[in-house]
């Protein structure tokens, strides 16, 4: 079953207000954009090169067959962020879904990649997803920390597993938790800032 389409209006720390929704083939030549504008390191981080529209239409292939599923920040007509869920159909895997997320610079620290998080939580439990995880290297503080505050624990750590922008290696570390303690954590969340992204 194919999640339903999503459109929320958030307000970010800094009072920006942007709109998160589903990814649409509309969105093709901003996401592009997108993509090329983030810093090496986080298009390292996405894991293929992003910055060819080759890439793009296979991202919006694997959207519209449901083999993810993406949201994008809109602000006001630019995207600046981007999350996706991946979760496989068949297999021993079936329960368990990955999570990534991309925020544009500009916007880092200001609770949106949390924001984006949270939207793809939603979605996991109502497809029956039962675990998230999420792969960060070990130089990506701010994105930890965003997983650590979800309820994400660290699972293990792949010694020299990336490189980096200069070719140095680096370790990647593997973050889960379930997805009934990762809401409960993003409720704790929200009751602390009461209606702003945390």
């Amino acid at each position: 079953m194919k999640p339903e389409a999503i459109e929320k209006k958030r307000t970010l720390r800094n009072g920006k207000e942007v709109v998160i929704r589903s990814l649409g083939r509309q969105d093709k030549d901003a996401l592009l954009s997108f993509f090329r504008a983030l810093p090496e390191e986080d298009r390292l981080y996405i894991g293929d090169d992003v910055t060819g529209p080759e890439f793009v239409e296979r991202y919006l292939q694997l959207n519209e067959t449901g083999r993810m599923f993406t949201l994008v920040a809109v602000a006001p007509e630019s995207i600046i962020g981007n999350a996706a869920l991946y979760r496989r159909r068949h297999g021993w895997m079936v329960h368990v879904g990955q999570i990534r997320v991309a925020v544009a610079k500009a916007f880092q620290r200001k609770g949106l990649g949390t924001e984006l998080a949270r939207c793809l939580v939603e979605v996991a439990m109502q497809q029956g997803v039962d675990k998230l995880v999420a792969e960060v290297a070990d130089n990506q503080a701010g994105a930890k920390k965003a997983f650590l505050r979800l309820g994400f624990q660290q699972e293990a750590v792949l010694k020299g597993h990336v490189k980096d922008s200069l070719g140095r290696k680096r370790d990647l570390c593997i973050m889960s938790n379930d997805v009934s303690q990762i809401w409960e954590a993003m409720e704790s969340l929200t009751a602390e800032f009461e209606g702003t992204m945390d």
